[in-house]
């Protein structure tokens, strides 16, 4: 999809405009995503990254292992968000028989709830996304629920999928979140996401989204330099490479929720609320 002066838009098609019946009561509540994931990149922005990464920023550590099938990417983290969601609305309607650490739900709603499509390789690449997300391991302090500790945990504890008999087609899943995160979740420490945040295609574009959301908040505007912001997205580009990606997104001005200028003098970014 290009803009009519031949910019690629950072977004992609809304592939399923029609709400399904049966899907339309998560897709109509708003999608959440933890606040300390939101500050640290947990996740990596390229596929088949299989190096261990360690930051800090003050007091928090982190250290990102990756399993044999490689590092969770910022794509698979949707399984993260697509759960969190879920909880915080049985939370907010009071259905306490569904708030566990264990998320049950149909591949197909996360599938038209993420804005994938529905295919047999979109199935098959939900699986190893899962698969990822149970290999690889983090060890951190980051305080979550108002607790400090160092932990080392999988960016899931397990999950479960049964498939249907004669195309193996998903049918049932069965994720069960980290201790870590489930008490964030439980605290409410969470921000709300926009819908379109599932049509950003680029990896960089979701992460700089996020720390947007986290950092801006409801304030009018925020701003930060370039070293910053390029250390805490986690990118393992070079700072040329990602200032040029963060000039290109600021032209597109179709980032959600934000506004995003680059003042080229100052080396700096500054995000302003829609």
């Amino acid at each position: 999809m290009a803009k009519p002066n031949g910019m690629r838009t950072p977004l992609s098609k809304k592939r399923h405009p029609q709400k399904d019946f049966f899907v339309a009561d998560i897709m109509d509540a708003s999608f959440k995503d933890d606040v300390a994931s939101m500050e640290h990149p947990l996740f990596a922005l390229k596929s088949g990254d299989r190096r261990v990464r360690k930051y800090q920023r003050g007091d928090a550590t982190i250290e990102v292992q990756p399993g044999v099938k490689g590092l969770a990417t910022i794509h698979d983290k949707d399984v993260w968000i697509y759960c969190i969601s879920q909880l915080i609305e049985a939370m907010n309607r009071g259905r306490d028989e569904d708030i566990s650490r264990t998320v049950h739900f149909t591949a197909y709603d996360f599938m038209k709830t993420t804005n994938r499509d529905v295919d047999g390789d979109s199935y098959r690449r939900f699986g190893e996304a899962l698969e990822r997300l149970r290999g690889t391991s983090i060890v951190t302090n980051i305080e979550t629920a108002g607790r400090r500790e160092r932990s080392g945990f999988g960016l899931v504890d397990a999950w479960r999928v049964i498939e249907r008999d004669g195309d193996n087609r998903m049918v049932a899943v069965s994720v069960t979140l980290p201790d870590w995160l489930y008490r964030s979740v439980e605290a409410k420490q969470v921000l709300t996401l926009s819908p379109d945040y599932f049509r950003l295609r680029k990896p960089l574009d979701r992460r700089i989204y996020e720390l947007g959301r986290k950092h801006c908040g409801a304030q009018a505007s925020w701003r930060v330099t370039v070293a910053t912001l390029h250390d805490k997205s986690g990118s393992t580009a070079s700072v040329r490479e990602f200032r040029r990606s963060l000039k290109a997104l600021a032209e597109s001005d179709e980032l959600p929720d934000y506004r995003v200028t680059f003042d080229q003098d100052d080396d700096c970014v500054t995000f302003h609320r829609r």
